[in-house]
Order: C-alpha cells, then structure tokens, then sequence
C-alpha cells in the first residue's frame, strides 16, 4: 500500500442525494473512503437512509447561490446529479440557471473538480433537433465544462437497474404486454448500461488528473434495440417471447402516454424518456478508461444487468428508485400545524378504533400499507382515483412501495410520500396526487387498555381557492366507506397478524 492509498479521499459534495443515482452513490463514496456532504432541500428525506449517519447532510437549492456556496466550503469534488425536468415548460431555462450559479460558486470556493452524469446524444444531429431534455442535459454539461473549473461529463443512454425509470418502463412493458403496438422508436439502436457501472465510473472520476476537463461516452458492451431489450428482458425474466408490432403513427406524445397507462412511470416523467429514443444513442468512444480502468468482466452485459436487477426487486432490496425525488409540481409544504395556517380552512376527518392487538402488531399492518397490501377499503374507489389522477398527468397507483415491508421518510407510497415516520406510532404521508389542495393522510397506533391498542386516523386538506373546498365537499360523502372502512379493516387485520410468533406478515383483508 503507498501513501496515497493511505491518504484520506477527498471530500466530496453530493447534489441530487434524495434522487435515483445520488442515493446510491453516497455509500459507495463512503465505502471508497471519501468524505461525503450531501446538499438536500429536504434534509429529513435523508434520515432514515442507512448511510445517513456516515455523511454530512445540508439545507439548500441549486437555484440558490448562497446555499450553494455554503455547501461548497471546502470541497474538493462536487457531484452535480440534478436537473428541472418536468418542473414546467421552462425547466430548460431552471437548469441553465442552476448549472450556471453551480459552476461559478465552485470556482469560488476553489472546488478541483465538478462531475456530472449527462444523458448520450446522437452523433451529428443538430442540438436543436434534440428531445428538451438531452439538448438540456447537453447544455448543462457544456456550462459545466466552460466554469473554469475542470469538470468530468459522464454521458449514459440507458440506465438498466432496479428501480431506475428505464428498468421499470421496461419491465412492465415486457411483462404486461405479450403482444404490443409500439411506436417506432423501439427500433432505435440504444446502449445501455447498468447502474453499477455508472457508479464506479462517477466514484472513479473523483480523481481524475486536475488538466482532464471533457466529456466521456460511457456504455455497456452491447448496442441494442429497444425492441431486442424487450425481447432479452422477457428471455432473462422467463416469460415467453413477447408479439411486438411497430407501428409509425405514435407521436411522442401519445406513446408517452401509451407507456403511462401500462407502466408505473407517469406522462410527465415517460414522454422525456421516450422523446430521447428518437435517435441513436451509441458510444462514440471509451476514452475513460483511461481514467476509471475497466475491471474484469465490467462493465457488465445488458442479460447480467437485468437480471441483477430483477434479484433486488425480488429480494426487496431496491434501495432507491426512480420516484425517489418529488414528483415535479408535486406539494411539498409540510403539515401545518395551526389549524387557522395561512388564514384558510383545514378540513379534516378523523377515526379511532379499538383494536384488540398490541401495538406492535398494529405497527406492522400500517408501516406495510399500500403497494401490494393495497388501501383497505373499497378497492375500486382506489383504482379509480388512481385512473384519474393518471388522466390528468398525476402519478396514479402505481407507483407502489420501494420495500414490501418498510418505510422511510422521502419514501414513495403509491400517490403519496412518506413525510414523517416515528416508527412503533406515526406514519405521516403526504398526498402526490393532483389536487386542488394540499393532502395528508396520518395513522397512529397507540397503546391501549391491557396490552391492547388503539388506531387513530386523520385525513387533512387544505382547499386552494373555491374548487378545493367545493372537492372536499362533494368527495365527503364518500369518507365514511373509504376511510371508516380503513379503520376498521386495518384494526382487523392487526388482530389477524397478531401470532404467537410476531413474525407473520399482515395478511390483505377481504374487502
């Protein structure tokens, strides 16, 4: 060992920590023996992560310069993992003033390196002619490398991991549609890569030499079709080859939301995605192994990927996802906690139900709810609300649960988040859907009379304007079934989990 294995790594900062990739970089900086900060908007969505204790966590935004360069006081390698996309119709312009006031506050606060993970554009097309989110993506890079300080643009196509937007479009449109009208983009030459190889590549790139200031192409060792990924993907996950029929006369548009209604990724997040598959995205070169050495059997083949993936997703050990980082457009306000809070109403509904189950049977059923467990209460109420908000652009149902049995704050739960987990008592979420107002949904579970318990729920909204309390009103007959049925089938369902053992998992009640 030298002395510069010895050395402590360099300190890094980490933008982006509550998203897809920065969630999963952080351990790994840790684990290469680097210093980690993380700059959050919401530190609490930070607290529960495995990892939390070992890194520095901050306050601030990228649109901020002061917090920025608070966060950059003494760094040496800033990792830039955010982007605006979906924030609106000028996200383009949010990301170029992000990336802008990034750059200069890193040359300020003497940062030696900036690295950011870019999306792969297609070779001689013109930046114009780009999909808004790779000519974004290539802009930001560009701003980066023009800050003055030396910068590495890490450019991928295909993120194949569990949990990643990529992974989950196009797992559920293998495994839902056997036979399938796709649009024509499934024919495009892709070149995926998976999501370990992104990392060691963003962890290797933290000490690249001070003179490399460039963008690297980085990539799996295999170039495929979108539809040949399908197929790969059915043949490694065991179903039968699937039907699939390219038709030219799906704009990108309607295939996004052709892919909303089969796949747990929303409209807003899958036009994007399918927008960029317009052109060929290949690797032009692999220059940065000149920097980050390929290891033996790395980077990893597209069938080694998947299934990889696929084992995480069935050992619930999906650690995050692509729905990881709020829902652009999304509230985010936490819950008030004056009643009268901003001078407007706050309606609410509350239940209590005995329950002749310990607490900590209780805890379960609630800390297990959503998902795959479902809403216990009339089912089709549900799903229908999950078709709508889908209609209107929202997240829907499906996004399910990152882990089958346990949260965390910052967690997506179907259209909810996981604002605030006291674990043992309170499960706060907050609502994601579209609403004509702010929505939160709380479940206690509190002791009760000889080791019984006790169930306690509160459903709040806060109307915007004259159709958020007309909303209110006219769903309000309806609480009785939905809600007051969810008190009683939970409470039910705590005394059915309630086994000598304690370790059985809470059975679906019967609806």
């Amino acid at each position: 060992m030298n002395d510069d294995d010895r050395r402590p790594g360099p300190r890094c900062l980490v933008t982006g920590a509550t998203g897809y990739i920065g969630g999963r970089l952080v351990p790994e900086l840790l684990e290469a023996g680097h210093r980690v900060r993380c700059l959050a908007r919401s530190p609490a969505k930070l607290r529960d992560y495995p990892w939390a204790g070992d890194a520095e966590v901050v306050r601030g935004d990228v649109t901020d310069a002061g917090s920025v360069a608070e966060a950059l006081r003494g760094i040496d390698v800033a990792y830039y993992l955010v982007h605006a996309l979906g924030t609106g119709h000028d996200f383009e312009e949010t990301d170029r003033k992000a990336a802008r006031i990034f750059g200069e506050q890193a040359r300020a606060a003497g940062v030696s390196r900036i690295v950011y993970l870019g999306g792969l554009t297609p070779a001689g097309v013109p930046e114009e002619h780009l999909s808004p989110h790779l000519r974004s993506r290539a802009e930001v890079g560009r701003i980066l490398l023009e800050s003055g300080v030396p910068t590495t643009v890490l450019r991928a196509a295909v993120i194949i991991g569990s949990g990643s937007a990529s992974f989950e479009m196009l797992r559920y449109l293998a495994e839902r549609l056997p036979v399938m009208v796709t649009p024509r983009w499934v024919r495009t030459r892709i070149q995926p890569i998976g999501v370990r190889d992104v990392l060691r590549t963003l962890v290797g790139s933290a000490r690249m030499p001070t003179e490399v200031n460039r963008a690297f192409d980085i990539g799996g060792p295999e170039v495929l079709t979108y539809l040949e990924m399908m197929q790969r993907y059915a043949a490694v996950a065991g179903l039968p080859r699937r039907l699939i029929l390219p038709v030219p006369v799906l704009t990108p548009g309607l295939s996004s939301h052709w892919v909303g209604l089969v796949t747990p990724v929303p409209a807003s997040i899958a036009r994007p995605l399918t927008e960029s598959l317009r052109h060929e995205v290949v690797c032009h070169e692999h220059d940065i192994v000149r920097y980050v050495p390929d290891l033996p059997g790395r980077p990893i083949g597209f069938d080694e990927a998947v299934s990889l993936a696929l084992q995480r997703v069935r050992d619930a050990q999906v650690t995050t996802r692509w729905s990881s980082a709020s829902v652009p457009g999304a509230p985010s306000d936490p819950l008030p906690t004056d009643p009268d809070w901003a001078g407007g109403s706050l309606y609410t509904d509350q239940r209590e139900q005995a329950v002749d189950a310990p607490p900590g049977a209780l805890w379960r059923v609630i800390e297990g709810i959503g998902g795959e467990n479902g809403w216990y209460s009339f089912p089709p109420a549900w799903a229908l609300r999950g078709r709508l908000d889908r209609l209107v652009g929202g997240v829907g149902l499906r996004r399910g649960r990152r882990d089958a049995a346990r949260l965390r704050v910052g967690d997506s739960l179907d259209f909810w988040r996981v604002e605030e987990i006291e674990p043992g008592r309170l499960l706060r979420l907050r609502a994601e859907m579209r609403l004509p107002g702010l929505a939160w949904l709380e479940m206690y579970a509190e002791p009760g009379a000889k080791g019984r318990s006790r169930y306690r729920q509160r459903a709040l909204f806060h109307p915007h304007g004259l159709l958020g309390h007309a909303y209110w009103w006219s769903i309000s007959p309806f609480h009785a079934v939905v809600f007051g049925g969810m008190a009683r089938n939970i409470a039910k369902a705590a005394v059915e989990a309630d086994v000598p053992s304690g370790t059985r998992r809470p059975a679906v009640p019967s609806h």
